[in-house]
């Protein structure tokens, strides 16, 4: 059966910002396996890989501070925290794929998904945030698409990101944006 990763980033997204609500609220019951679970469960039978679900946001969970560290001066006008709880998520996951999950998943697909999860989720300049800020990591973390022609995952190539390039430019409705970056 096929997986539909985009769908299980859409829950990763939306387990990470449930997780990470309720541990600022103090929730002593807050577990980030069960908040997934309750997610995938409608979805169990469209989604099909469900480790991969649990990998990333384990992974993105696991590394919040890692995470917040790398991305604060890629952002440096933006602190993490005054950064919408969506927006934050998308960039943890989006840079947790662009660094540790380069040999499943392409560096291009990771910024590309991210940037989608940011338009569907996210404030109207979300998806030009998260893409200038995940090409300037793409650049930053020195990738090569070489490094990715033996990858498990030739299904979820998508369109180049404009941000893997350093134009900062993302295409909607045949129209380009073009984020204002300093």
């Amino acid at each position: 059966m096929a997986s539909n990763r985009h769908l299980g980033r859409v829950i990763v997204l939306q387990s990470l910002y449930e997780y990470e609500l309720r541990a600022l609220s103090n929730d002593p019951e807050v577990d980030l396996d069960i908040i997934v679970a309750k997610n995938i469960e409608p979805y169990e039978k469209t989604l099909g890989d469900t480790e991969f679900v649990y990998s990333l946001a384990r992974g993105v969970k696991e590394n919040f501070e890692s995470l917040d560290t790398v991305l604060q001066p890629m952002a440096p006008e933006w602190p993490i925290s005054s950064i919408s709880a969506i927006d934050r998520n998308v960039l943890r996951m989006g840079l947790y794929e662009l660094s540790e999950c380069r040999d499943k998943v392409p560096p291009k697909v990771a910024i590309n998904e991210a940037v989608e999860l940011a338009k569907a989720f996210g404030s109207d300049n979300s998806s030009r945030f998260v893409n200038g800020v995940l090409g300037t990591a793409y650049k930053q973390l020195g990738i090569s698409e070489e490094e990715n022609h033996g990858s498990n995952d030739k299904k979820e190539s998508r369109k180049e990101p404009s941000g893997a390039d350093g134009d900062s430019q993302t295409e909607t409705g045949g129209e380009s944006e073009t984020a204002e970056r300093s």
